[in-house]
């Protein structure tokens, strides 16, 4: 097993030891054991079992060797000791393959069930010691297959000269130890189906794979040397639901791209040293990743995965991906992966008809195709299926420190009859069109993530009103942490996509939310599938001349972050790009040299700040305490007005958003309570290129009753433009009792 630090969540299940059984000794024929200075150079070798954990130690850090380089052990003692040790006893001989195998009884067992959650560490390509001789053990589940067999760059890609041998257990795994061969070696799996068709497959458990349009897997490990305890020791503190919780999400294949090159995609390492600060200076506290899984069609976006457990090669190798994620972790941000467990792609090299036959997916097309993507669904209510699937989300948050899995379209595992017509769908066993299957695969899964893994968060893509997606399983529901409000998020852009003029008219729609806003632990999304496809940018969305256009949006962005809910924005919709994002090349960088954008990055900057700073912000964003209306009913005026409140009274603001070009002189509104009332945030404010309409000065609130409040004050409301008012300190700051 690679080398892993010390964990601070709850530890995933140990597999029973492995009892290595005596192998006979092998027929002259077989292949003899080179010299051991020949063994030890032969590639960057990483031992992973638990047995060898004293030389994982010393081993060179994987990230900074190249799959090819000589690595010699340094102590000469050791040397020595080998040295010895082969003068000492006649060489040994090992054949081509010799039957080895990391599984237990127990593991066999769990795996059949359906409840092995470890299996990257069983299954796969694992470079180990045996008989005292490094090399590389191969295990494949592979059921319906009558031969199976290793071809890699070392046999020429031979057939036959490899073959692995068929577990006796019919438990469908195939697996065996070659000698000599490391980390670097590419190579697939053949197999000769049941029916009698020759396939050529990539490894499901790889954990490297070649760079597209290449489709081999390599064999790699996931040794790191973490250094990000601190984090990991208190991310509890940064991923409960009653602190800010704002991301960034972010495509790595065009968030920037090389000035000079610039079809040439940023490694992980070169987006940590550039990716890292500037979501740390815009305020996020989390980023998340869409897909960086190993996919091999990049218009894709990440969604169609071919291989789960391996970092997408494009971008760097697997421990290049931990670097970035760290580096994350060491300026406080959380780190969200896009996870993908509805439906993957037909490549021939990859998961579809793995062995000759459906084996991830399901067999009936009616349950196992996807119309609208034209790919593949998987088979929930297949044991060794649903293992797979967990052990994967399982494996991002243990090798790679993810913070948390934002798990994408939810709503087509749901429901039978996601996107298909009548006839093209068989009801479930009580007549419904739940997918009975994939709601228990969903539960188990989010059982499982917070169980071991408790101080992260499970985020639901899900755009029905499908009830209790963010509720406990013990009370009925599915499990996860939060759900994204699609609902809110189409309301709001159809609202401010209105001409200021006909807003009174669809006053509901931007109200409307807070009606089912506590019912789920919502995220507010602006996401990437608002900007594609035509839909324009979140800039032009907006009504108006150049002008109102981006005010429009920073009132959007400040209904956004005052609005109950953890928030979510994609890349390049905070400094108000003018075009819709395209995957194929950078973001528009070169556009904040001017003031008004320039104006829009410093908006989200200072929301954030906001968001994170004031508690009546976050404290209750999931709580129905934490929010009133003070006046929602002015459609006339189409003015809101309403309150966020935390646990302390002395937090509670009242947030004023004027949704027409009309600026309001002495507009009165009712307040919480007496004293002074300042503002603290105005989206006209002349840095973030507003007309610079604000209250300057506290406003002393009458005892005159307004808006159903014992106590009102007049302001100043600027023309699009959202204001937040805060009870001023009665004594200077510095005198100010802390709590």
């Amino acid at each position: 097993m690679a080398k892993q630090t010390k964990k601070t969540e709850t530890p995933l299940p140990e597999a029973k030891p492995v009892k290595e059984k005596k192998t006979p000794k092998a027929k002259a024929t077989a292949t003899p054991v080179p010299a051991p200075e020949k063994v030890t150079k032969a590639k960057a070798v990483k031992v992973e079992p638990e047995a060898l954990a004293a030389k994982a130690k010393k081993a060179v850090k994987a990230k900074a060797a190249p799959a090819e380089e000589v690595v010699v052990p340094k102590p000469k003692s050791v040397k020595a000791k080998v040295a010895e040790a082969v003068q000492a006893a006649p060489p040994v001989i090992l054949k081509a393959v010799e039957p080895y195998s990391r599984f237990t009884d127990f593991d066999i067992g769990l795996f059949k069930s359906g409840k092995h959650f470890k299996l990257y560490e069983k299954l796969g390509s694992h470079v180990v010691e045996f008989n005292g001789v490094v090399g590389t053990y191969f295990a494949v589940w592979a059921p319906n297959a009558q031969y199976v067999a290793v071809i890699a760059n070392f046999n020429g890609w031979n057939r036959g000269s490899h073959s692995l041998n068929a577990r006796w257990d019919a438990s469908g795994i195939w697996e065996g130890f070659i000698p000599n061969i490391g980390v670097g070696e590419t190579y697939k799996y053949y197999i000769k189906s049941s029916t009698g068709e020759d396939l050529e497959k990539a490894d499901p458990f790889a954990l490297r794979w070649e760079v597209p349009p290449s489709t081999a897997s390599i064999v790699a490990d996931t040794f790191y040397e973490w250094t990000d305890s601190d984090w990991m020791t208190n991310r509890h503190q940064h991923n409960a639901i009653d602190k800010p919780y704002s991301v960034y999400e972010v495509h790595l294949g065009s968030w920037a791209r090389n000035i000079e090159s610039p079809d040439e995609f940023l490694t992980y390492t070169q987006l940590a040293h550039k990716l890292v600060p500037y979501v740390k200076e815009m305020g996020f506290t989390h980023v998340e990743f869409m897909p960086i899984m190993e996919h091999p069609y990049y218009p894709s976006w990440g969604y169609q995965i071919s291989g789960y457990f391996a970092a997408a090669s494009r971008y760097g190798s697997p421990q290049e991906l931990m670097y970035l994620i760290e580096e994350f972790h060491k300026a406080e941000i959380g780190v969200i992966l896009d996870w993908v467990p509805s439906h993957f792609p037909g490549d021939i090299h990859a998961l579809y008809k793995f062995d000759g036959t459906h084996l991830y997916e399901h067999a009936d097309a009616r349950k196992g195709f996807h119309p609208d993507w034209k790919s593949y669904i998987f088979n929930y209510g297949r044991n060794e299926v649903r293992a797979f699937l967990i052990s994967n989300a399982l494996f991002w948050l243990d090798r790679y420190h993810a913070d948390g899995l934002r798990v994408d379209a939810v709503a087509s595992m749901l429901y039978l009859d996601y996107s298909r017509k009548h006839g093209e769908w068989e009801a479930n066993i009580y007549g419904g069109n739940e997918n009975l299957e994939a709601i228990s695969f969903l539960k188990e899964f989010n059982e499982a993530v917070y169980s071991h893994f408790p101080s992260t968060q499970t985020i639901a893509e899900e755009s029905t009103s499908f009830t209790g997606v963010s509720r406990p399983v013990y009370l009925g529901g599915l499990g996860f942490g939060m759900k994204w409000m699609m609902g809110w998020m189409h309301d709001t852009i159809d609202y401010f996509a209105q001409d200021p003029i006909h807003r009174k008219y669809h006053h509901n729609e931007i109200t409307f939310s807070t009606i089912y806003a506590f019912t789920e632990n919502f995220m507010l999304p602006f996401s990437h599938d608002e900007v594609v496809y035509g839909k324009g940018s979140m800039l032009r969305k907006m009504p108006g001349d150049e002008w109102q256009q981006f005010a429009n949006l920073r009132l959007m962005y400040s209904y956004m972050f005052t609005h109950p809910g953890t928030k979510l924005l994609f890349m390049g919709a905070e400094f108000g790009q003018g075009d819709e994002w395209n995957y194929s090349q950078s973001l528009q960088w070169h556009v904040l040299q001017y003031a008004n954008h320039q104006g829009m990055s410093e908006t989200v900057k200072t929301l954030n700040h906001l968001y994170r700073d004031e508690p009546a912000l976050h404290e209750k964003s999931f709580d129905f305490t934490g929010f009133e209306w003070i006046d929602g009913g002015n459609a006339n005026d189409s003015i809101l007005v309403y309150g966020r409140m935390g646990h302390n009274s002395k937090d509670d603001l009242v947030i004023i958003l004027n949704m027409t070009p009309v600026p309001r002189y002495n507009y009165r509104i009712g307040v919480p309570g007496g004293g002074n009332w300042k503002e603290i945030f105005n989206s006209d404010a002349q840095n973030l290129w507003g007309s610079g309409l604000i209250n300057y000065d506290p406003v002393k609130a009458d005892p005159e009753k307004w808006h159903g409040k014992e106590n009102s004050i007049r302001i100043t409301i600027p023309p699009l433009g959202a204001t937040i008012f805060k009870r001023a300190p009665e004594t200077p700051a510095k005198y100010e009792l802390k709590r």
